[in-house]
């Protein structure tokens, strides 16, 4: 069985092309909703019915069975939003937008669920109600949780939901995916440090923040060497610093802007209760004031037992892709929200690029669109109700 698109997969990359100029901050994606809805509102409307929540738009294509005989939501969810980076691609659609970028390839994932959608209007009812989300602020402060308290959602739950994420390090044409935890639990971490400032030349009669900040960060990396069992894995990366004013002035406060990443509860809390302990000897040694603010908290993504191997099962025989099972990611994402109310699947989808994901020169490659549509078409179609021909192109 093959999949073969009722458009041609060119539209799907001159619509990535499109997103890529025009990246955006979570919940301010409204150039990038206005681009969603205009080709959304281009397709057929006879069976589609269209939701805004925020930025983030829900699109339901109706289904041929009855609500009587227990019809089904079926869905399919992509994230909407840029980050943070400022682009060095070298692109011809590089980003309209300085000092933003989609880095972490939001944009292909949207241009898949605009290509799925298409393929699921442009073919004959399924059964069920197919159900896509495009969701914002993924890259925070997130975006899935309080999507799904919304009332847009609520009167949408679905019964089964999947999504993907571009891996830079497998090639085009494979996925990869494992039953149980595929991404990290995943924690901001913001500690500010409060002294006293001074001339750089009399440092005796300061408290100097740069100094307590810089050794804070040695100790914290102790956290995961010397506290966290090896067999589970954590990471505490800071990867911001801000302090200062100017060479010859003792910063009076410093800011450490970082994350936390743990496969278990568990092992968040061991990290949060060993950070507090090294910020509070921090506090007495240098005779600071300081504050932890842990922000946003994404839970694991963790993929149902039975549904994943469905899914692999599924590829595999239909020759839609290569399936690869692969190790969990300390790879944070809110996604981990919808899995723990839906039964539902996240998977990686080859992209093969040098670069890893939220690097400033990030190239996936195109050719990774058309399989991941392909895929989630034809996935869309079997769980909703089609079997066997019927995944053929009329």
């Amino acid at each position: 069985m093959t999949w073969t698109s009722t458009v041609d997969p060119q539209t799907y990359i001159n619509l990535r092309r499109r997103l890529h100029e025009i990246p955006e901050p979570g919940f301010k994606e409204f150039k990038t909703q206005a681009l969603l809805l205009d080709y959304i509102h281009s397709l057929p409307q006879e069976r589609i019915e269209i939701r805004t929540w925020r930025t983030g738009i829900l699109v339901k294509v109706r289904g041929a069975g009855s609500e009587a005989a227990g019809r089904r939501i079926v869905a399919y969810r992509t994230d909407i939003d840029g980050l943070p980076i400022e682009e060095q691609t070298g692109y011809a659609f590089a980003s309209q937008h300085p000092g933003y970028m989609h880095a972490c390839g939001h944009d292909l994932h949207m241009a898949i669920a605009l290509g799925a959608l298409t393929e699921t209007v442009n073919r004959e009812p399924y059964q069920d109600d197919v159900l896509f989300i495009f969701q914002p602020a993924e890259e925070g402060p997130g975006g899935a949780k309080p999507m799904l308290a919304s009332e847009q959602l609520q009167d949408w739950m679905p019964d089964f939901i999947f999504a993907l994420h571009i891996a830079p390090g497998y090639p085009v044409g494979t996925i990869a995916t494992r039953p149980g935890t595929l991404f990290a639990h995943a924690s901001m971490l913001n500690i500010e440090l409060i002294g006293r400032g001074g001339h750089a030349a009399v440092p005796q009669a300061a408290n100097d923040m740069i100094v307590a900040g810089a050794h804070l960060i040695t100790q914290l990396q102790t956290i995961v060497s010397r506290n966290v069992d090896p067999t589970e894995g954590a990471v505490v990366t800071i990867g911001k610093i801000t302090g200062g004013t100017k060479a010859n002035i003792i910063a009076d406060r410093v800011v450490l802007e970082g994350t936390i990443r743990t496969l278990s509860a568990a092992s968040t809390a061991l990290v949060r209760k060993r950070i507090e302990a090294v910020v509070r000897g921090v506090e007495a040694a240098y005779e600071c004031k300081a504050s932890i603010d842990y922000g946003a908290h994404y839970i694991h993504v963790h993929n149902d037992e039975a549904e994943t191997a469905e899914l692999l099962q599924f590829t595999a025989e239909h020759g839609l892709a290569e399936t690869v099972r692969c190790e969990a990611s300390m790879v944070g994402e809110d996604f981990g929200f919808f899995l723990e109310r839906i039964p539902g699947v996240m998977f990686w989808l080859g992209a093969d690029c040098s670069q890893e994901l939220h690097h400033a020169e990030l190239q996936p490659k195109e050719e990774a669109i058309a399989h991941g549509v392909s895929l989630v078409s034809a996935y869309l179609a079997h769980k909703a109700g089609v079997a066997g021909a019927a995944y053929e192109a009329r």
